[in-house]
Parts: structure tokens; C-alpha cells; sequence
């Protein structure tokens, strides 16, 4: 029971996220009603939804249902397996959300700083004709037709490769201050998109790393009391760090950044919003995202390690003593 409940927990954790986010999307972007305000207008006849947009509002309540049902049968379905087999794949897919977040923001901001140079140089018109090139002076425009595309290629371009391409933001991120150096001393040429890119650039390498560093033991702990613990207290910390600080943080994000129109994080993307300067790339609600982003796969992560740690308390062997099992099994017996 207790593996059962584990797994069904650590699975409708992110997937409740990323499902949370989908509907954001169908209701502030698309106009769906929700399944919430279907709820409401049966309480409340003065809010009830008109009939034509129910079916909509019923669909997305009962997608939830459906939701929960898969996830317990699959938790059904897994019975006495071991837990540690579910947190590699919670740990897989945060990885794949990684990888394709990093491919995005390369592929947007090496063609974002591109038309940003052209239309600051003023060739953007002349290159792309008049009605293209006014067009992408337009966030709303750019972020639709190139920011989009480029972001879904960039999850394309992950599916088919397994490293987490995101370290080399690091080496992008050096690249891209050299070349202002470069640029500002050297032809004494400088304009706000070149600082833009680096920020960019930046904030995505602080916000997905987040994720790696959980998985590999490379975030910050203090280790005054926990360095002591045994293998088994070591687990019950970890638990209840992830219970009580790691997975509410990720859901104060997103309930409060997406529960409105209005909400920190909805009204900038769906806007978006740009920098104040009227040259600089259009980035600026894109980085914004990021904080979705890393809720989201943060949360895949928070319920991998609880996986681990929970395997830890019910004595299922970790992944280097199942190694040194097979290879003591493999070694040849003396006569």
C-alpha cells in the first residue's frame, strides 16, 4: 500500500502541474470556461455558463477525473516494482523539458538578436520587404510566428538528443558578454539587445539548471546536522524537505503566477511584454516563462528524489549496490 500511494502521489504531483498550465492556456488564451466556473454555475444560478460553452467547461472537469483514473490504474498496474524504476523516469521526462526549454532559447536568441541588429541597423525592410519587417517590430507578431515555432523545434531537436544541452548556456552566456567587449572597445559598438541576449541567456541557465543540480546532489545544503544522519534519517529529511518545502513552492508559483488574467506570470505572457527600450530583443515575457518552466519540471524532479528517498525507508536496493550485486555474481568462483 505504501508503494501504491507513493507512486500515485509522485506522479499526479506533475502531471496535475503540467495540466494546470494546459488549462491556464484553454482558458485565458482560448476562452474556455474552465472546469471550476461549471462548478460554480451549478451553486449559482447567476453564475452559471452559458449552455453553448458547458460542454467545454464539463470536458475540461472531467479530464481531471480521467487524469486521476490512469494514474491509479497505472500505480495499479505497477503493484510490487521498484520505486526507484518510476523516479528514473519522472527524472527522464524533467530532463526532456530542460533540453527542449535550452534548444528554444539557442534557436530564439540567436534569431531574435539577428532581427533585432537588422532592424536597429534599419535593413530589416530592405531584407524581409516592408510588410514582414514592420511586423516583426510587433511582439506580438515576433513571439507568434518566430518565438513559438523555434520553441517547438527546440523540444523537437530533444527528443531525438538525450544530454541535457543546457551546461553549454554557460559557454553561450561567456560568448555572448565576450562579444560585447569586443564590440564596445573595440568598434565602439554597443546596443541594448546585445545586453538583452546575455540576460537571456542567463536566467535560463539559473532556472533549468535548477532541476540538474537535485538530480546529481549539486545544490547548496547546509550541512551542520544532515552530513551525521544515517541513510535512513538522511531519507526521512529529504522527504519531508520535498513534502513541506520543495513541491509548495512549486504550486505557490504557479496558483499564484497563473491563477488570473491578471497574475504575475499570465498578464506579461500574454502580452508579450518587452523591454522598455525600443530596440532590444523581444524576450522579455519568455523570460518570464522560464518560472513556469522550472515549476514544471522541478516538480518532476522534487517527486523523483521523493521516489528515491521513499525506495531508501522501504529497503529497496539503490542503483550502485544493485551494480556491485552483479558484479559480484559475474566474478568467476575459485576451484
Amino acid at each position: 500500500m505504501t508503494q501504491f500511494l507513493t507512486r500515485l502521489f509522485a506522479w499526479l504531483m506533475p502531471l496535475f502541474g503540467v495540466f494546470f498550465v494546459i488549462h491556464n492556456y484553454l482558458i485565458f488564451w482560448q476562452g474556455w470556461p474552465g472546469g471550476l466556473s461549471v462548478v460554480q454555475g451549478m451553486t449559482d444560478a447567476g453564475s452559471a455558463v452559458p449552455s453553448e460553452m458547458a460542454t467545454l467547461g464539463w470536458s475540461q472537469l472531467i479530464s481531471w477525473a480521467v487524469l486521476l483514473a490512469l494514474v491509479g490504474l497505472y500505480s495499479v498496474k505497477q503493484g510490487q516494482r521498484l520505486l526507484r524504476a518510476d523516479a528514473d523516469r519522472l527524472s527522464a521526462t524533467a530532463a526532456f523539458i530542460i533540453r527542449g526549454s535550452f534548444w528554444g532559447i539557442v534557436l530564439i536568441g540567436i534569431c531574435d538578436v539577428i532581427i533585432s541588429f537588422l532592424r536597429v541597423e534599419e535593413l530589416l525592410e530592405p531584407v524581409l520587404g516592408e510588410t514582414i519587417g514592420k511586423e516583426l517590430g510587433r511582439p506580438i507578431f515576433r513571439g507568434t510566428y518566430v518565438h513559438y515555432p523555434l520553441l517547438l523545434i527546440g523540444f523537437a531537436i530533444a527528443f531525438f538528443t538525450r544530454r541535457l544541452g543546457f551546461i553549454w548556456l554557460t559557454l553561450l552566456v561567456v560568448l555572448a558578454e565576450f562579444s560585447i567587449v569586443i564590440s564596445r572597445f573595440v568598434y565602439s559598438y554597443e546596443q541594448a539587445f546585445q545586453g538583452d541576449l546575455v540576460r537571456f541567456w542567463y536566467a535560463g541557465l539559473f532556472l533549468f539548471a535548477s532541476a540538474y543540480a537535485l538530480l546529481t546532489e549539486g545544490h547548496v545544503r547546509v550541512d551542520v546536522l544532515y552530513t551525521n544522519f544515517s541513510r535512513r534519517g538522511k531519507a526521512w529529511a529529504n522527504t519531508f524537505g520535498i513534502l513541506l518545502l520543495g513541491l509548495p513552492l512549486c504550486w505557490i508559483i504557479l496558483t499564484t503566477g497563473m491563477w488570473g488574467k491578471g497574475s504575475s506570470l499570465n498578464s506579461p505572457l500574454m502580452s508579450f511584454e518587452i523591454y522598455q527600450q525600443g530596440f532590444g530583443m523581444y524576450v522579455k515575457y519568455l523570460m518570464v516563462g522560464f518560472l513556469v518552466i522550472f515549476a514544471v519540471s522541478m516538480l518532476f524532479q522534487f517527486c523523483a528524489y521523493l521516489l528515491s528517498n521513499v525506495a531508501d525507508l522501504l529497503g529497496e536496493p539503490s542503483d550502485e549496490e544493485e551494480d556491485g550485486a552483479v558484479q559480484t555474481a559475474e566474478l568467476p568462483k575459485e576451484a
